[in-house]
């Protein structure tokens, strides 16, 4: 059995995570580590999991855990990671970040966004950037992944056959994303109240959020040239999900049936993408799964193209992409212990 760890066992991505884990058939848990709760039964902060881990919450020691674990799970706040991974820890076991220490490429860029210091800037160049679909090849090889942002996660799959295949204009993109409050984290913040945002509907971090460089590090990349979004992202009084809608203008002569070979060629044999064509994905069509549902449509009036993707933003988008993500490092199956579908409305 491979041997796995959790630190930030108890946040709401950890959680999932450890829920995860404790039923994927190659794995045992053997550390979960809360800095809030040491010494409590993590079954005592999720009573639902009670059976499935018992384990007691240890202290968020990277270097402990690192000789006990096989593959090492880090659910922390941004800025933490990288002051605790070192080489050493990388020659032991495997790192996957579910922060976002790791996903830029430039030290720099992150700094600038986080406001942070980048505390392991040598090991960048080792760091594989997670998003499965894209990156599949360099995930099977790596010791540290970076497992991308719930936004980026649906942002990015949505419009990649779009710009691989030269269908749209780099320089029109427009991404509005809607996220469920769980992306705000379990710890507690005003805005996250249930009188602040239930029955409301707000953009927030317009023009700054985070996830804007990791978007466009990622676009760029498969354009072939730096290219710009413009990201707004709005938090919907529900639990969890991500909806994202696409906007981008269409190259001359593109037609409908271009845009559907084009998610057809990069997504046909996918087994986490369902394309859904023009019939429109929802957040509940993939609630509690591990897929990224996507569709679109042609506006011929404006010569636009409406692409729209819908995520779980606790599994496709964070703990569901980890465990994918060690799939595919440890040569299991890529779906394994993975939910991939949903009965809905029921």
């Amino acid at each position: 059995m491979l041997q796995c760890g959790v630190i930030g066992a108890t946040g709401y991505a950890g959680s999932v995570l450890v829920s995860l884990l404790s039923a994927h058939p190659n794995v045992e848990i053997s550390y979960v580590a809360s800095h809030s709760y040491v010494g409590k039964r993590f079954s005592d902060i999720y009573p639902s999991l009670k059976g499935a881990c018992d384990l007691v919450l240890e202290e968020e020691q990277v270097e402990e855990a690192s000789k006990r674990c096989s593959v090492l799970f880090l659910a922390l706040p941004h800025g933490l990671a990288s002051n605790k991974v070192t080489q050493e820890v990388l020659n032991r076991c495997i790192i996957i970040d579910l922060g976002a220490d790791y996903r830029l490429c430039d030290s720099s860029v992150y700094e600038s966004w986080y406001k942070t210091e980048h505390g392991s800037k040598e090991l960048l160049t080792q760091s594989v950037y997670g998003l499965c679909e894209l990156h599949r090849s360099e995930i099977e090889q790596s010791n540290l992944i970076a497992n991308p942002g719930c936004y980026t996660t649906c942002s990015i799959l949505t419009l990649a056959p779009l710009l691989a295949e030269k269908l749209v204009d780099p320089t029109s993109l427009i991404i509005d994303s809607a996220s469920g409050v769980s992306g705000a984290g379990r710890s507690e913040k005003i805005d996250s109240l249930f009188c602040e945002c239930n029955e409301s509907y707000k953009a927030y971090g317009v023009t700054n959020h985070r996830h804007t460089p990791e978007i466009e590090q990622e676009l760029s990349l498969i354009h072939g040239s730096a290219l710009m979004v413009q990201f707004t992202p709005h938090l919907v009084p529900m639990n969890r999900g991500i909806l994202s809608t696409c906007y981008a203008n269409l190259k001359a002569a593109v037609t409908e049936k271009d845009i559907e070979a084009a998610y057809v060629k990069h997504y046909g044999s996918e087994p986490c993408i369902r394309l859904m064509g023009s019939s429109l994905p929802e957040t509940r069509f993939v609630r509690g799964t591990n897929t990224c549902a996507i569709g679109w449509k042609v506006d011929a009036r404006t010569k636009r193209v409406i692409a729209i993707g819908a995520i779980d933003n606790l599994i496709k988008g964070a703990a569901g992409q980890a465990v994918q993500n060690m799939n595919i490092r440890c040569n299991f199956e890529e779906t394994l212990g993975l939910p991939l579908n949903v009965s809905n409305p029921l």
